[in-house]
């Protein structure tokens, strides 16, 4: 059986900042909003009256429309370029900088793990037997004492 989990609940804003940060954000995307569907029926309504009233204008627009696409696509290509390249240094900076630190880094750590290892069983394993022994003689004094 399926049981259904209830959508989590938004937390009321408890401040006074932060109603106003919800209304600042929610006063954003209605501009927003409003912005897009003006430019929208701005570019329909250009569309429509130049195609209604002179189309030789109407194909000069377009021709230089067309021109500047073709700008466009020609910096993105540039962009797009440089990207690439940079993607390369990194990968190359990734690969002969950073694993060999990487791989040195971690055989540092294997080493200094061997040497807590080491420490370890001979100096702290026999420092704790000494204080046994010795706790174990106290004791065995203190019981002959008494």
């Amino acid at each position: 059986m399926k049981t259904e989990q209830a959508p989590p609940i938004k937390e009321i804003p408890v401040t006074e900042e932060e109603i106003q940060t919800d209304e600042k954000n929610v006063w954003a995307k209605i501009g927003i909003i409003v912005g897009v569907v003006i430019i929208l029926a701005l570019l329909i309504g250009s569309i429509i009256f130049l195609l209604t009233t002179q189309p030789s204008t109407t194909a000069k627009v377009r021709d230089v429309f067309i021109i500047f696409m073709a700008l466009e696509f020609l910096v993105i290509g540039m962009a797009l370029i440089i990207l690439i390249v940079q993607v390369a240094k990194l990968i190359n900076l990734l690969q002969n900088e950073v694993k060999p630190i990487l791989a040195s880094t971690n055989e540092t750590a294997n080493m200094l793990r061997g040497t807590t290892q080491f420490l370890s069983d001979h100096v702290v394993e026999p420092v704790i037997k000494l204080n046994e022994y010795l706790a174990s003689l106290k004791s065995l004094r203190k019981i002959f004492r008494s």
